[in-house]
């Protein structure tokens, strides 16, 4: 009896370790690239278990513990990036240089949540160049607008359907485009922001919608706009980043595809998770709220920063612009089949051409 169950636990396992395999779309089978940290700890605890409950001398203990270990290798393969066990993607700058800095803050604020006053004492602390925010309804953007009046250069979007979105700034905006890019009232922003030296930057903020029983019933819609903004910057020479929710883990197999076809850097690799929702479980948790960006930057700082009322945790993150490092940067390469399967993921959604603001 004792045998069953963990061939029934190591049935369940590989089942939902290896089903992210599949390229289908579904939300519950895309959804299976979340829990990667948990289902991988589940697995050791049933690994633990059953070296230390099941007789060895049986033929199906070997079977057994042999697809608990394998799933556990697996999801670990997904994970160690995204640990201090890895080598870092991005280098560390070592030196100040205010004038070729830029600092942003990201936070979905939650539309309901009212406790606008915690973030505006974040933003005052912490003093971004940038400020985004997602989510932000009419209500948002009045609390803000009273608050952060040393922000000169503002982009405002207020919608009521969770996806409305803020940017208010300190650097000069230019060249300002609000795009519906896949979906009628889910809204990207796209600018170029001047830093203090005079250096623009493109910047594209994204806020997709998730693949969910409550939203879209399959990943298309999210997947086409990541990946249309990631063929927007293939091969580009500009300094870029793309910044925002993106309703998709760091370690998932669309978000890779995007930085195989985008080029772009993660500074999480090689420093940790940072998972910035579900603020209110902490052990249901996940890398949502992201930051890529090319190799003309080096990293000074990243940070999660504390709860506001939000389901999730504002991210902090400053680069600094130093192009003479992009030799020593590399992020992950398109291989075999990506570039065209990027292709039909876009192909299957109608997208709007991505605004590049010029620089």
């Amino acid at each position: 009896m004792l045998s069953l169950i963990f061939v029934v636990l190591a049935s369940l396992l590989l089942l939902l370790t290896f089903i992210t395999l599949s390229r289908s779309e579904v939300w519950w089978v895309r959804g299976m690239d979340f829990p990667r940290l948990q289902i991988g700890l589940f697995a050791l605890v049933t690994l633990f278990l059953e070296v230390l409950l099941l007789d060895f001398n049986q033929p199906i203990t070997w079977l057994t513990t042999a697809a608990t270990l394998v799933c556990i290798c697996y999801q670990a393969w997904w994970i160690i990036p995204y640990t201090p066990f890895y080598p870092v993607e991005v280098q560390q700058s070592t030196r100040a240089d205010p004038d070729n800095s830029i600092a942003i803050l990201a936070a979905n604020v939650l539309t309901k949540n009212r406790n606008a006053p915690a973030l505006l004492e974040l933003v005052h602390a912490h003093k971004p160049d940038i400020l985004v925010t997602l989510e932000s309804d009419k209500w948002w953007q009045q609390q803000l607008d009273k608050s952060l009046t040393d922000y000169s250069y503002t982009i405002k979007k207020p919608l009521d359907n969770l996806y409305g979105m803020h940017v208010y700034s300190k650097l000069a905006l230019e060249d300002v485009a609000i795009q519906f890019l896949v979906e009628d009232e889910v809204p990207s922003i796209h600018v170029a922001v001047v830093l203090r030296s005079g250096r623009k930057v493109r910047v594209h903020f994204l806020h997709p919608a998730p693949p969910s029983p409550t939203e879209n019933d399959e990943s298309t819609e999210r997947d086409a706009e990541l990946l249309v903004v990631a063929k927007k910057v293939e091969k580009s020479d500009d300094p870029i980043i793309v910044a925002g929710d993106l309703n998709d883990v760091a370690w998932s197999a669309t978000t890779r595809l995007f930085r195989k076809i985008s080029g772009l850097l993660d500074p999480r690799v090689g420093r940790g998770m940072f998972n910035s929702f579900h603020a209110d479980y902490k052990f249901v948790r996940w890398p949502l709220d992201h930051l890529f960006h090319s190799s003309h930057f080096l990293l000074v700082d990243i940070q999660r920063l504390p709860a506001f009322g939000s389901d999730h945790f504002p991210m902090l993150i400053k680069l600094v612009f130093r192009p003479e490092n992009q030799a020593v940067q590399k992020g992950i390469e398109p291989a075999g089949d990506d570039k065209q399967w990027a292709n039909e993921k876009i192909a299957a959604q109608s997208t709007q051409s991505v605004h590049s603001p010029k620089i």
